[in-house]
C-alpha cells in the first residue's frame, strides 16, 4: 500500500463515518441496527464524549466533553486523509513532511469541530430548566410582618441569590417579622407559607 492510497483510504472511511452519523442523527434516518450503534452518539453535540470513546484516560474538558469523541476522530480521519492524498499525489515533499502536514491538518479540523461541539454543550448546560426556577419548598425568613389575612415579605436565598417576595400565610395566622418560614405554593407573585418548625415536628 502506498502513501496515497493510505491517505485516500482514511479519507473515505472519515468522510463516509461523518454521512452515516449525520444520516442517523441530524437527517434522522434510521440505519440498520448493525450501522446505526457505533454512530450514534457522533451526530449528538457531545458524541461519545460521556462514555469516552478512547477510555477513561482519554482528556475531557470542562463539562464533560472529551477531546477523543467519535465526531472529532472521524473529522480528523477525513481532514488527514484528504491533505496527505493531495500533497501525495501533487506535490514533491518528502513522504514524513507531507505527514507531519497530514497530521497537523487532521488536529486543526477536529479542533475546529471540537470547539464547536463544545459551544453547544456549553449553551445546553446553561440552560435553566422550568423547575429551576420554582421556589416552593424553599425556606425563607419573614422580613416585612404577615397581619392575619394580610400580606407581608420574605426573604430566601435561590441559587446563590437573595431575593424578596410578598408573602401571605398559608392558613391566615400572622407571621411576625423574622419567623423562619417554608414556601408551600406560589400564586399570581405571592408565595404563601407556613412556619418551618411545623414540617420539623
Amino acid at each position: 500500500m502506498t502513501w496515497s492510497d493510505f491517505y485516500l483510504l482514511c479519507f473515505i472511511v472519515g468522510f463516509l463515518l461523518s454521512v452515516l452519523s449525520f444520516l442517523g442523527g441530524a437527517a434522522h434516518i434510521h440505519l440498520p441496527t448493525r450501522l446505526h450503534l457505533p454512530f450514534h452518539g457522533g451526530h449528538h453535540a457531545g458524541g461519545m464524549a460521556g462514555r469516552g470513546v478512547a477510555g477513561r484516560g482519554a482528556a475531557h474538558a470542562r463539562g464533560g466533553l472529551s477531546w477523543f469523541n467519535a465526531m472529532t476522530i472521524m473529522t480528523f480521519l477525513a481532514w488527514f486523509g484528504g491533505v496527505g492524498y493531495i500533497l501525495s499525489i501533487h506535490s514533491k515533499l518528502v513522504a514524513m513532511v507531507a505527514l507531519f502536514i497530514a497530521i497537523a491538518a487532521g488536529v486543526f479540523g477536529a479542533g475546529v469541530v471540537f470547539k464547536f461541539m463544545a459551544r453547544i454543550v456549553k449553551v445546553n448546560d446553561s440552560q435553566m430548566l422550568d423547575w429551576n426556577y420554582r421556589i416552593e419548598g424553599t425556606v425563607g425568613t419573614i422580613s416585612s410582618p404577615i397581619r392575619a389575612d394580610g400580606t407581608g415579605e420574605v426573604i430566601f436565598e435561590q441559587h446563590g441569590v437573595r431575593k424578596s417576595i410578598g408573602a401571605r400565610s398559608e392558613d391566615g395566622t400572622p407571621l411576625p417579622n423574622g419567623t423562619e418560614v417554608a414556601i408551600t405554593r406560589y400564586e399570581n407573585g405571592i408565595a404563601y407559607v407556613k412556619k418551618w418548625e411545623e414540617f420539623t415536628k
